[in-house]
């Protein structure tokens, strides 16, 4: 068929108005959006057509215009930040969200972002107060630390301690402990931005007591040591410890601050993952300021939480970027009630989601999966399979540890890769991985209450081969 035809039987803008879905449409939504999506599709259409092969064939029907501009007008006003199902078995994973909340969180934010708030207000004292008072107690009885300040991530944390101390001055740190962490940001630039003259001391892969201390000059204003939270070197290596470093910072009196990146209040080791140093020992080894975040292996909210001592943090209060870095009432109420459930770590491992998928068990998973299996038996035209995996915990955090997990394999007539776009673009967006010819399914950090949807959803995906 010749293009000019096609293009009469395009249906008029002014035509495709008058038509009731469309005026049904105009009432539901904003009457000049709808015009915006009708001449978006419209214009698609054209544009399909001047692209069509002279031997191209395109049937246009005036039903599926119709369609097309009611769901892209639905689309439109659809959220496009949605729930999705993770499948890859990273606990933390920093595209999908990272941590989920505690039930006990997601209900106090829902408490105080529907009502007023004592937010800024002293109910003690009837008069105006601090929203960083709100978590301090907490946070001190915690870690021990003499008082906490929370911002909004923990590269804000960075930034302002340094902003604060060594604004002009130096900050002296190992060349090996300068990361980069998510979407190309390196701590070094971080310091950098603040305003501090960095030092870069020692090898990538061994620095000494003495190259710190070679570098001290009165420029120095602080010591800063960096976890290196999402690599670790092995083989030959040194490292000067915080015990050492605040030794040298007394003889010199010069502050030392540790970044510990993801850091933790617990220790893991009873449930089998490595040794990861926790932020009441950065502390009892005497470091002046620990910087760690709250949305990762804490299971809170995006945060930067700063503990250490009262002084240092008095200054850090002072500056006028906090204002800047400031939480608002639903990061400090989700973080709150996630601290809250660490006074008794039980609650924490049991209450806390990151926690709970961490350090779930063989038995558990293999339960997990065999449940998913037999859901999925039923469906005609899958090959599934239960194989052993690997998990990560992601957000930066155990670079090295390697979780045991069970993982649902999955063949069918479709390529793994329709199977894996199919299931991402669906209604439950489920994201999953693939092997090889297999489409897999790591079941860690799967709830089992999703299983009916995605037995739902892959039946749909079936029928639609059909």
């Amino acid at each position: 068929m010749a293009k000019k035809e096609l293009f009469r039987q395009l249906p008029s803008i002014d035509g495709i108005i008058q038509k009731k879905k469309i005026q049904d449409l105009m009432e539901q939504y904003s009457e000049k959006f709808v015009k915006e999506q009708i001449r978006l599709v419209v214009d698609g259409y054209r544009k399909k057509i001047l692209n069509l092969p002279d031997n191209g064939v395109l049937n246009i029907r005036e039903e599926e215009v119709i369609q097309d501009i009611c769901q892209s007008v639905k689309d439109l006003f659809k959220p496009s930040f949605v729930r999705t199902l993770n499948g890859t078995g990273t606990v933390v994973h920093t595209n999908l969200g990272r941590s989920l909340l505690a039930k006990e969180a997601v209900d106090h934010m829902m408490e105080v972002s529907t009502a007023y708030s004592n937010l800024e207000y002293d109910i003690k004292k009837g008069e105006r107060g601090s929203r960083y008072n709100i978590i301090t107690e907490i946070l001190t009885r915690i870690t021990g630390a003499e008082d906490a300040l929370i911002v909004n991530n923990n590269a804000a944390a960075v930034f302002l301690m340094l902003n604060s101390m060594a604004k002009g001055k130096e900050t002296i740190v190992s060349r090996g402990e300068l990361v980069e962490i998510g979407d190309s940001f390196r701590i070094s630039s971080i310091m950098e931005e603040s305003g501090t003259n960095l030092v870069e001391v020692g090898a990538t892969n061994k620095t000494h007591l003495y190259d710190y201390e070679n570098e001290i000059s009165e420029d120095t204003a602080v010591l800063m040591k960096v976890h290196t939270s999402n690599f670790k070197i092995l083989g030959f290596h040194e490292s000067v410890s915080i015990e050492e470093l605040v030794l040298l910072g007394e003889k010199y009196n010069i502050p030392v601050v540790e970044d510990l990146g993801s850091g933790t209040l617990i220790d893991f080791t009873p449930y089998g993952l490595s040794p990861e140093r926790t932020v009441m020992e950065a502390l009892e080894e005497g470091a002046d300021l620990v910087s760690f975040s709250g949305d990762k292996i804490l299971g809170g909210p995006q945060a930067g939480i700063i503990v250490g001592k009262k002084k240092y943090i008095d200054a850090l209060k002072k500056n006028q970027l906090l204002r800047a870095f400031r939480v608002d009432k639903f990061t400090l109420a989700a973080l709150e009630s996630t601290l809250l459930l660490y006074l008794d770590p039980k609650d924490a491992m049991e209450k806390i989601p990151t926690l709970r998928l961490m350090t779930m068990d063989e038995k558990k998973l293999q339960e997990k999966a065999e449940k998913l299996k037999e859901q999925l038996s039923s469906l005609d035209g899958l090959k599934i399979r239960i194989i052993d995996g690997v998990s990560t915990v992601g957000g930066g955090a155990f670079p090295m540890e390697e979780l045991p997990t069970k993982v649902i394999a999955i063949t069918s007539n479709q390529p793994a890769h329709v199977i894996e776009e199919k299931l991402r673009l669906s209604s439950i967006h489920l994201i999953g991985m693939i092997r090889e010819e297999e489409y897999l399914l790591d079941i860690r950090c799967l709830f089992e209450e999703d299983f009916e949807k995605i037995k739902e959803v892959l039946e749909n995906i079936l029928e639609d081969d059909q």
